[in-house]
């Protein structure tokens, strides 16, 4: 099939060898690529029951048709394995420039098996792999790494990516960096990274992905959609704000956790919003490869003790994750945090969760460490502690699910599955709590990104009934992107329609929308196979106890029942049993 490689590398880290294996036309038929292609060689190269850690947990990386072509969001890439935070299915994705390196080697996906004895880094290329010595790297953080392996590869402009300390030390949150400031970032893959002793990967090569269109056909594709919608409102919005923006959305939405998720709005919010990037960081667009939003911020603090620093970011989850969550109210120390987070390696949203988290242990007798809101040096202190596994921070370095239990505040935790939410309280936005509770990684906000049509009006957050059915639309969309692969907020530019145009650009295949849902429905299934596999029942397709038991101050807030009629529709619309069990 045209689009795919329709090849795979498997480099055995145990052995130091590596081997090459053909992906049938079924497969990418059935699935694509990008995570459709990943949950099927999870499901056939990772055993059932597997601990995280152990060698055995095979660790995927892959790209989509789209990638290395001239359309527009397709600069990105998918990590897959069992995730150490939840123990259950575990993907994460990430842009910048990477993903055109990895497709130049000529494979579609590349699994690592094993685990090598002694620190390593790969060198993959369209020729062969090298295992290189990376004892000297071993304990440097993310920035240093990078620069030292792309100087040591034996190419002009290779691809990297890297774990820092967090990943060495399998902190379940640690994240996979590239292009210094972008993260494949929830999940935990850092650290199963670590665990086989994988510092970096580098990727280089000369081989072209086999398309459908001819050249001429797919550059005019991609100019008539930049004039169409590099001015477009939505374009704009992100090039002038970004994901910051939507700092005030959810404020005036009431839906922005503050206070550990005591409370949906932050009194502060004018401080820490796209506004006060501009003023305090002297903000500028920054774009991936084959992008024309430049939704990426990067900024330099004009002033104060961090005057001088330079990173991408912060995007919003990092923003509500430090300045909601933690209550600190300065635009350049959550700047601070979110530039050591990516130097050490760790995922903001489950940072910032986890340091709120301990504010409260703090303030409710819990543990002895005396921590407050609204201090970042004390946040700071406490991330170096989680990376070392120093005190209170070994605890919370397992994930909020091991710590919560440990200190008896399980109703207090705020999690789904293992992995906090992110941005967008589902007391504020029903549809929200449907998305964290059902999607296959944890609560996670991207599967669906259904807060799109609840804030934009297109459905009432309140609203119940009929709500799965729009949901599903959403969430069946975007599993297709992740099979091509696509930039999230590309996702109104490229509408069903747009969909079945890319697809028949880069595989040949002329598909209708329900033999695109279809395929949507395929990977669907395949990842919850997966993750009943390993134990999931839908007990765990909950929202935690607290945000169904407590409300926001304007009375708000989404019941069991609600969550139980919204989840009963999921099932059923998704063909499942009432157990949640494909059929």
């Amino acid at each position: 099939m045209k689009g795919f490689f329709q090849r795979i590398l498997t480099i055995d880290l145990t052995n130091r060898t590596s081997r090459e294996e053909a992906v049938g036309d079924d497969i990418t038929r059935d699935y694509l690529g990008g995570k459709g292609l990943a949950t099927r060689l999870l499901l056939d190269k990772t055993p059932a029951k597997v601990d995280p850690f152990d060698p055995e947990n095979a660790f995927i990386i892959a790209t989509g048709p789209a990638t290395d072509t001239p359309i527009y969001g397709s600069c990105r890439h998918g990590i897959f394995a069992k995730s150490p935070l939840t123990g259950f299915y575990g993907e994460s994705y990430s842009g910048g420039r990477i993903a055109v390196p990895m497709s130049r080697t000529g494979y579609d996906a590349v699994a690592l098996t094993g685990a090598s004895d002694a620190p390593v880094w790969l060198e993959i290329s369209d020729r062969e792999v090298k295992f290189h010595d990376a004892a000297d790297l071993w304990g440097k953080e993310t920035y240093e790494t990078e620069d030292i392996v792309r100087d040591r590869t034996d190419a002009k402009r290779p691809g990297v990516m890297v774990i820092g300390p967090a990943g060495e030390n399998r902190v379940r949150f640690a994240v996979v960096e590239n292009d210094y400031w972008r993260s494949a970032g929830r999940t935990g893959m850092g650290a199963v990274l670590g665990s086989k002793k994988v510092k970096a990967m580098a990727f280089h090569g000369e081989q072209s992905r086999p398309i459908a269109a001819a050249p001429e056909e797919m550059k005019a594709y991609a100019k008539e959609m930049l004039q169409e919608l590099k001015d477009h409102a939505a374009t704009n919005a992100y090039r002038q704000k970004g994901t910051p923006m939507m700092v005030e959305m959810l404020n005036k939405a009431g839906g922005f956790p503050t206070r550990y998720w005591a409370e949906g709005s932050y009194d502060q919010w004018e401080k820490i919003n796209a506004q006060s990037m501009t003023d305090k960081l002297n903000a500028k667009p920054r774009a991936c490869m084959t992008c024309f939003m430049a939704c990426g911020k990067y900024v330099e603090v004009q002033d104060g003790r961090h005057q001088g620093l330079k990173l991408e970011g912060p995007e919003y989850e990092t923003i509500y994750a430090f300045g909601g969550l933690c209550m600190i109210d300065k635009i350049e120390e959550i700047a601070w945090l979110n530039d050591l987070c990516d130097r050490l390696g760790l995922d903001t949203i489950t940072a910032g969760n986890l340091a709120a988290f301990a504010i409260e242990a703090s303030k409710r007798g819990k543990i002895a460490d005396k921590l407050e809101y609204g201090d970042p040096d004390m946040v700071a202190d406490l991330l170096h502690k989680i990376v070392r596994r120093e005190g209170i921070g070994g605890l919370l370095a397992e994930g909020i699910r091991p710590a919560s239990e440990e200190l008896g505040m399980e109703d207090v935790a705020v999690h789904v599955k293992g992995m906090e939410p992110a941005g967008y309280d589902p007391r504020a936005l029903k549809g929200m709590g449907l998305a964290y509770a059902v999607s296959d990684r944890g609560a996670c906000h991207l599967r669906a990104t259904f807060y799109k049509p609840e804030l934009a009006g297109m459905i009432d957050p309140e609203q119940i009934e009929g709500k799965a059915e729009l949901f599903l639309d959403f969430e069946d969309r975007c599993t297709l992107f992740d099979t091509l692969i696509l930039c999230r907020f590309y996702r109104d530019f490229y509408p069903w329609e747009g969909l079945q145009k890319v697809i028949a650009l880069t595989t040949g295949r002329e598909l209708d929308k329900p033999e695109l849902r279809q395929i949507a429905a395929n990977v669907s299934d395949a990842a919850r196979r997966y993750n009943i596999r390993e134990g999931l029942t839908m007990e765990d397709d909950k929202l935690p106890k607290r945000l169904l038991k407590e409300t926001l101050k304007d009375g708000r807030g989404i019941t069991e029942e609600q969550m139980a009629a919204l989840v009963g529709d999921y099932y059923r619309l998704r063909g499942w049993s009432e157990e949640g069990v494909p059929v």
